[in-house]
């Protein structure tokens, strides 16, 4: 056991004593020392409640065998970042998630880990870490926040964030948006919409990283079960000695990409998921994403994209049955999962109990799924768009280029009127590096929405975008304007060309004007404090396109 170098030997009896002083027993340490790490915090609902799954997580371990500790990670909540100066933070710190369970892990020396974890970055820079340890592993999810309530009807974050804009536009009182804020997240939870947080566990599952379940809601007793399950069978990885590198293989992350597309998840997967196959040794590239999209159909809706909620999804089948389905018309591929068995094994009594929700083949929203990888001479290396959130009429649009340097200039104009119909919002120097951290562009595209322009309107960023964030809202252009790419060169009302079905953005200027243009550009310094965190990051990180890795 890894363990064995801090627990056993003459040599070690100040590491016994310390344990002992906090209350381990000698018994204790002849057990395999099993990490717990929490990331439970007042910071978000996401994880207000985390403290109920670990408890539930130890019962499982202590039953099965095991002794474990408990230690934290910092979590972010890219809700209460969103659209201002702390929007910096949430993707670079993906990475210091990663860094410090690695610390912790190789510097205790633990034998195996449970990841507990629930929101849009903590959930990747957990996977990210399982694959660089390489020790057993699972990972559990507080689960999604129950759907919200209000006048009369189902709602959620991003029916509130929308609201703002019906205020704007004098449909809707200061009065009533203040109600509607009390009851359109009703509690603990991944926020209630297939936003990034959802996504990503949703995909840990089909990734085979997490035991089956991941959309049992929050406040369900399930969940506290599965999390106790998997105390219980983390004990079994290890006795099996199962490890993340024999899970996470080319055919984990084509049943990822599959389910990703399959219920068109959010566009931030992408980054993660390459981060994540960095970390794994495993190769992912956009043709692949390309690939898998052109031959998965898309069956699921969730907000915002569609009408129904998280909770919907669940009542359904779940996963498990969306998995099904990919495997009944013959695209899903079998794996090793941390159940201790294969893919098809898990999902062999998976089935969809409201076709609405879950569609077959047959009566599937679009045959081609949810996400689409643009390119052309804005987007050298790629751009991605959540195709899924988009209304046909803006499938194709071209218009004249308004032209914003940051986030909050843009909203700026989208509130006060100066946005027209066909205009394309330009908003660069938001990517991994010139943001720095690729802030999220929720606000801007719920400023279009909410001011009525969703089928009239499209941005275009460097930076990336919320999973709440519907319409024809493109990111991730790469290479990113802080990099002299393309999305730097564009002048106000320069003709703007989209395709998201043919997978096409273009410039309506002539390579010649453009060199030109390039000639006379100046990188401008990221809005950064010197000596800070972001500056360092700003340096180290890698374009979005592979997963905005560091070097």
């Amino acid at each position: 056991m890894r363990s064995h170098v801090t627990t056993k030997g003459l040599e070690r009896a100040t590491h016994r004593a310390l344990y002992y002083s906090m209350g381990h027993s000698p018994e204790d340490l002849d057990k395999p020392i099993i990490a717990v790490v929490n990331t439970q915090s007042e910071s978000m609902p996401g994880h207000i409640h985390l403290d109920s799954i670990a408890k539930a997580v130890r019962e499982g371990i202590l039953m099965a065998g095991g002794t474990p500790i408990e230690f934290p990670t910092i979590a972010l909540c890219d809700g209460i970042a969103q659209g201002n100066y702390g929007m910096h933070y949430p993707l670079a710190s993906r990475e210091l998630i990663a860094d410090s369970v690695e610390c912790m892990v190789n510097g205790h020396s633990y034998d195996a880990m449970v990841l507990i974890t629930e929101c849009d970055k903590i959930t990747p820079g957990m996977l990210m870490a399982a694959a660089r340890l390489d020790i057993p592993t699972i990972m559990i999810s507080g689960g999604p926040m129950d759907t919200g309530f209000y006048d009369g009807k189902e709602q959620g974050y991003t029916d509130l964030i929308e609201a703002q804009g019906a205020v704007q536009r004098g449909v809707m009182t200061r009065d009533e948006l203040s109600e509607f804020e009390q009851f359109a997240l009703p509690g603990c939870g991944a926020c209630n919409i297939l936003g990034t947080a959802n996504s990503m566990n949703f995909l840990t599952e089909a990734l085979g990283m997490s035991l089956p379940g991941s959309t049992i809601p929050a406040t369900s007793g399930r969940r506290i079960a599965l999390a106790k399950e998997t105390g219980k069978k983390i004990m079994e990885l290890f006795n099996k000695e199962i490890t993340p590198k024999d899970i996470l293989t080319e055919e984990a992350f084509y049943n990822a990409l599959l389910v990703d597309m399959a219920i068109g998840g959010s566009t931030n997967t992408l980054l993660h998921l390459a981060a994540i196959a960095h970390e794994a040794d495993v190769k992912f590239d956009m043709d692949m994403v390309e690939k898998i999209c052109a031959e998965t159909p898309h069956l699921v809706k969730l907000k915002p994209a569609g009408d129904h909620f998280p909770a919907d999804l669940d009542r359904a089948g779940g996963i498990d049955a969306v998995m099904k389905e990919l495997k009944n018309i013959g695209l899903l591929k079998d794996n090793k999962t941390v159940t201790g068995k294969n893919v098809f094994e898990n999902i062999e009594k998976a089935s969809i109990k409201n076709a609405n929700v879950i569609r077959s083949k047959k009566d599937a929203y679009s045959q081609t799924g949810g996400l689409s990888i643009l390119y052309g001479n804005l987007a050298p290396e790629g751009a991605v768009c959540k195709k899924a959130a988009v209304v046909p009429g803006m499938l194709k649009h071209e218009g004249p280029a308004r032209v914003f340097e940051k986030e909050e200039e843009a909203v700026k104009a989208i509130y006060g009127g100066e946005i027209n119909p066909g205009d394309v919002v330009v908003v660069r120097y938001e990517g991994p590096k010139g943001g720095p951290g690729m802030r999220e562009m929720l606000t801007p595209t719920s400023a279009i929405i909410g001011m009525d322009l969703g089928d009239k309107v499209a941005l275009i960023t460097d930076g990336r975008f919320s999973g709440a964030t519907r319409g024809a809202a493109i990111g991730h252009i790469s290479p990113e304007a802080a990099e002299g790419g393309p999305l730097a060169l564009v002048e106000e009302g320069d003709l703007v060309s989209i395709d998201i079905e043919g997978g096409k953005l273009n410039l309506d200027v002539s390579e010649e004007i453009l060199a030109q243009r390039k000639e006379k550009w100046v990188a401008p310094q990221p809005p950064v404090q010197r000596k800070s965190y972001l500056e360092r990051y700003s340096r180290m990180v890698t374009s979005a396109m592979s997963g905005a890795i560091l070097k």
